[in-house]
């Protein structure tokens, strides 16, 4: 466990990346300050210029990583995940589930409530789950399978719940009989995200106006904007409210897409990787839902072509957007840490670096590249070379 970090630059909310002592009370940022300390600097740590400290990276998307699943449903399986997302500054991510039958989805969910109280912390934080399906559209079912594709029910839904207590979104087709648990979900006070859905732009206006406040991958498996009606995807672009999350692997969104749900969203856009088992592996054949997936040329896709999740890294993704869009470090930082933390209403504790809220931090160069991992204070991950880190 460290004490904090001494005259280090670091970025801090509106402030940009300012040199500063962050003073820890064991997981807990307890001072942030400019001023020199007389302090011992035993167990504290000081940066060297061309590094940064920035909060941890949250990934509200994610199926899974280095060949392990979030439907295999085995605490070993979200271990690994958990302890792979070190080397990409992830600090807290949601499992997300696929759409199967029931019974695989509560082993899923139970599994992922019993990491939560039994978590080893030694790995990323598991904050809850992302139950994506099977309340979707059969139109736009993406990688998902239909078979197992169902009408929301809320009925249903309380029993995933009581599986997983700790269900902190869920994308859904509001037009497949939604009201009911759209009111369900806002009273629990679960992200309600709009996603592979057919939903048109007039109802997805009404249901924005009852509670829904993401949009799963956008552009992704959604009613496409035509010019009479402009879709799920144009009702998406058209709210001021919505967040908006975004696979930025420039392989299931153009950068010119990138751009426009830039303009219609900028500090709403939350990245996510949506990754799927093959990621951090070789390219071959991996699964996705029971459904077989071939990983090549950086894309993960069904035997039909469909894409079925990514490989992407959190990385990778900011990466590739600071290479698209003319926007700050700070606001594309943003995007993979406070506006996921306020998407999943825990920026109270999570998602920038201010008194009160946990010690969870990534370590970067200007390029994105993670030189280091703190979770809670601890240091459980870091390069070599590093030395600064002891």
């Amino acid at each position: 466990m460290i004490k904090g970090f001494l005259n280090s630059p670091t970025l801090l909310p509106g402030k940009g990346i300012v040199k500063t002592n962050v003073i820890l009370d064991g997981d807990t940022i307890k001072s942030i300050s400019s001023t020199p300390l007389t302090i011992s600097k035993e167990d504290f740590i000081e940066l060297p210029e061309d590094l940064i400290l920035v909060p941890g990276f949250i990934d509200e998307h994610i199926h899974g990583s280095d060949g392990v699943d979030t439907m295999e449903g085995t605490f070993s399986s979200l271990h690994l995940i958990a302890t792979s997302l070190l080397q990409d500054g992830v600090t807290c991510f949601c499992p997300t589930t696929m759409s199967m039958n029931k019974e695989s989805i509560l082993k899923a969910l139970s599994n992922i409530h019993n990491y939560i109280h039994n978590d080893p912390q030694d790995g990323s934080r598991v904050l809850g789950a992302h139950l994506e399906g099977p309340f979707i559209s059969k139109t736009f079912k993406g990688a998902q399978d239909e078979k197992d594709i169902i009408p929301c029910d809320v009925s249903l839904f309380k029993s995933f719940q009581t599986a997983c207590p700790e269900i902190k979104i869920v994308t859904f087709a509001y037009e497949e009989n939604g009201d009911e648990l759209l009111e369900y979900m806002v009273k629990e006070n679960i992200t309600a995200s709009i996603g592979h859905s057919n939903c048109c732009s007039k109802m997805l206006e009404k249901g924005i106006e009852k509670g829904i406040s993401c949009a799963t991958h956008t552009f992704n498996a959604m009613s496409p904007l035509h010019h009479r009606e402009i879709g799920t995807v144009g009702g998406v672009l058209f709210s001021d409210t919505l967040r908006c999350e975004l696979i930025a692997d420039l392989i299931h969104v153009s950068p010119n897409a990138i751009k426009l749900l830039h303009k219609c969203a900028d500090n709403r856009l939350i990245l996510i990787t949506d990754s799927m088992e093959a990621k951090h592996k070789k390219e071959g054949i991996y699964s996705l839902g029971g459904q077989k997936v071939i990983v090549k040329e950086g894309a993960a896709r069904l035997e039909n072509g469909t894409l079925a999740g990514s490989i992407l890294t959190m990385p990778q993704a900011l990466k590739n957007m600071k290479e698209t869009l003319n926007e700050s470090f700070e606001n594309l930082i943003n995007m993979a840490s406070i506006i996921p933390a306020k998407n999943l209403k825990i920026d109270d504790t999570y998602g920038s670096i201010e008194v009160g809220k946990k010690a969870d931090f990534v370590v970067i160069d200007s390029s994105f590249n993670v030189k280091a991992t703190i979770v809670g204070g601890k240091i459980l991950y870091k390069e070599e070379e590093m030395t600064c880190l002891q």
